[in-house]
């Protein structure tokens, strides 16, 4: 499922396409599969935030969102 279901804001769809690679590359990296897996739904609210933040390529959005999660505590 691609990213667009997350966003609430109005965006250009060079926008969401960059999103929506940085949402497939984090998704990858943390062995994500099911996309209807709610944490999926947590890593692309994170990817949108990231990505809304200034940061524009994919891969660098991407990298910032695992390392976010891994340095959640468990």
């Amino acid at each position: 499922m691609p990213i667009r279901r997350y966003i609430t804001v109005e965006m250009e769809s060079a926008e969401i396409k960059r999103l929506n690679s940085a949402y497939a590359k984090a998704l990858r990296m943390l062995d994500l599969v099911d996309r209807m897996d709610p944490i999926a739904e947590i890593v692309a609210n994170k990817v949108i935030e990231v990505g809304t933040s200034g940061v524009t390529d994919p891969q660098e959005i991407a990298e910032a969102v695992v390392n976010h999660f891994r340095k959640v505590p468990t």
